[in-house]
């Protein structure tokens, strides 16, 4: 299953997604899954902001440790949702003074959550492509914007998704993060059509490795996804075999990245939830070295 050896030179990325602890003990979690995967040596994270970005102080509590605490490049996201411009810019700055300089922007979710209506700010940015104008207008960041290779729930059709997307680029985006897919023929479609209405930049694929399809399943039907029906296959038979069902996902994750590898795609955004050792596994299985490796190989 590991990626062959000419895969592994055409220099594989990949990045992670965190979110804000909730409590001291998802705290504790938090950390200890970033000093485990901080060793795979990401391109750079992203730490999450809420719904009507309810978790703006967690956020910022993270991002600055992450800063401070760790070797790793990290992305805030920023969301507009429910905060006038004014809001938004004073959130700006203080994340850069803490040392943000790549952002995450995103339109944010309804405060009620996925599903509910969204009334844009009267005084603030309507949409993730001001926000990304709005940002550029600010500081030279780095930002990142998000992808729905199977349509943003709201959206009126593709053409209306793809027609975001490429505002988001003309306006400063550097690159898209997809929402989660397993469908990666859908996804080689979808970046046609990127590519077709005059988008640029990299549409990086984000991976989730599958910690619980039972919830999962609930998370996607909320948000209008697709779960395929192999995904029951695979997992058949293995609901109370935790070991067996790890495995299964690892393998899961790993053979769609090695999928998308062999059509030409050379970047990868992981959701973690959280939790180190699915992750790694799926990085193991792809032969992946970690820092530790890479340095002790170095010095020898």
């Amino acid at each position: 299953m590991a990626l062959n050896n000419e895969a592994r030179g055409r220099n594989i990325g990949i990045s992670f997604e965190f979110f804000p602890p909730k409590s001291e003990e998802m705290e504790g979690q938090l950390w200890d899954t970033v000093s485990k995967l901080q060793d795979w040596d990401p391109d750079f994270v992203s730490v999450t902001y809420g719904a009507g970005g309810t978790t703006k102080a967690p956020t910022l509590t993270a991002v600055t440790r992450f800063l401070s605490q760790t070797p790793l490049a990290t992305a805030s996201h920023l969301t507009c949702v429910g905060a006038t411009k004014e809001e938004t810019h004073q959130m700006i700055e203080t994340f850069r003074k803490v040392g943000v300089t790549h952002f995450v922007a995103l339109r944010g979710d309804a405060p009620g959550g996925a599903g509910a209506p969204y009334q844009p700010h009267p005084g603030g940015y309507a949409n993730a492509a001001e926000l990304v104008a709005g940002l550029k207008a600010v500081g030279d960041f780095e930002i990142s914007v998000s992808a729905y290779p199977e349509k943003h729930p709201e959206s009126r059709d593709t053409a209306a998704d793809i027609d975001m997307l490429k505002r988001k680029a003309d306006n400063g985006a550097d690159r898209a993060l997809t929402q989660f897919f397993f469908d990666n023929d859908n996804f080689e479609r979808y970046l046609e059509k990127v590519r077709a209405a005059g988008v640029s930049i990299p549409v990086v694929p984000g991976i989730m490795p599958i910690q619980n399809l039972t919830q999962l399943k609930r998370f996607a039907g909320a948000c209008g996804m697709i779960i395929p029906a192999f995904l029951d296959e695979r997992f058949a038979g293995f609901d109370d075999k935790p070991e067996e069902r790890a495995k299964v996902a690892a393998d899961v994750a790993a053979e769609q990245i090695e999928d998308l590898v062999r059509r030409g795609i050379h970047e990868f955004h992981l959701y973690t939830m959280n939790r180190a050792p699915l992750v790694s596994a799926v990085l193991d299985n792809l032969g992946f070295s970690r820092r530790a490796a890479k340095s002790a190989g170095a010095a020898a």
